[in-house]
């Protein structure tokens, strides 16, 4: 198997005929049919179904794909890196963050590099942490700013911060109080949530109190603004933290409570794929990143402690 055949393989998946891949990679159809039937002589296996429209990817395709991607971007990464490590700081640079990390920092990261680091492309995606981390270990990104992820020897992680949960909705379904809630009384609440797996994991890392967490929710959403919406309707109480809703704490529309009994942190991590090697650009990137978040939070503007 040689880059060449990956590079025909990826083009026929992606565009879904033979004569629309040749074109792309510009050669000629024979070529390009020539190669895939040599890539699935090696594998012993058929890659596709020729169909009368296309071609569809067999279960050995769907495989392959994953893998001839995140192939295929490190070798780009790589040559890319190495050719511009004596000049200025250049590259592609794709980012995922948490909703939390994007309202912190977002604006800040994409100002920074746009400034100091022209030559750096930055792709920045917003999604919770548990499609982030999927985004990450599929290789759709080079790195993931995200909350409590899984043991998993395919990642490397840092710690960041640790944030403290808070019991958020109106003073109507929460009480207006600033007396901490305890655990247990916030299960009593018409509790909305994050939707179990994954993503719950954001909240916190105990299986235990998840589950109760989710046992008792009346809805479970994933989506910050969806949750956001309900709590500012009345139909309930959630388990977050004072910024994803500060703006709506800050006028007044919602309440927090600090929650006890036992009080609850999450831990926000910089993480990356352990078997992909850092380039110039990524590791000027993470480092950004790092400054922009302990600048949070020692301004205040993030309510949270770092860990180092």
């Amino acid at each position: 198997m040689d880059i060449r055949q990956l590079r025909t393989f990826v083009a026929i998946y992606e565009h879904g005929t033979l004569s629309h891949a040749a074109e792309t990679l510009r050669i000629a159809v024979s070529a390009l049919s020539h190669h895939l039937a040599n890539l699935e002589r090696q594998l012993s296996a058929p890659l596709f179904e020729r169909k009368p429209r296309g071609m569809q990817p067999t279960a050995a395709g769907e495989r392959l794909y994953g893998h001839a991607r995140s192939i295929l971007h490190a070798i780009d990464a790589a040559e890319q890196d190495i050719l511009e490590a004596s000049g200025e700081i250049a590259g592609d640079v794709s980012v995922g963050m948490a909703f939390s990390a994007v309202k912190a920092i977002g604006v800040d990261l994409a100002r920074t590099i746009v400034a100091d680091y022209p030559k750096v492309r930055l792709a920045l995606t917003e999604s919770l942490s548990g499609s982030t981390l999927m985004h990450l270990l599929s290789a759709e990104i080079d790195l993931a700013l995200l909350y409590n992820p899984p043991a998993d020897s395919r990642l490397k992680t840092q710690a960041v911060l640790e944030e403290r949960m808070v019991c958020v909705g109106t003073t109507d379904v929460i009480g207006g109080t600033d007396a901490p809630i305890r655990f247990d009384e916030v299960l009593d609440l018409p509790v909305i949530s994050l939707r179990q797996g994954v993503a719950a994991r954001a909240i916190l890392r105990d299986v235990g109190l998840l589950k109760k967490i989710e046992s008792r929710a009346i809805v479970q959403m994933n989506s910050v603004q969806a949750i956001t919406g309900t709590l500012l309707a009345g139909l309930g109480a959630t388990i977050g933290t004072t910024l994803f809703v500060q703006e709506h704490l800050q006028s007044g529309r919602l309440h927090a409570r600090p929650i006890v009994g036992p009080e609850l942190w999450r831990t926000l991590y910089v993480c990356e794929l352990s078997d992909r090697p850092p380039t110039y650009a990524l590791e000027t990137v993470r480092g950004v990143i790092l400054r922009l978040v302990a600048d949070a939070v020692r301004s205040g503007r993030w309510d949270a402690r770092l860990t180092e």
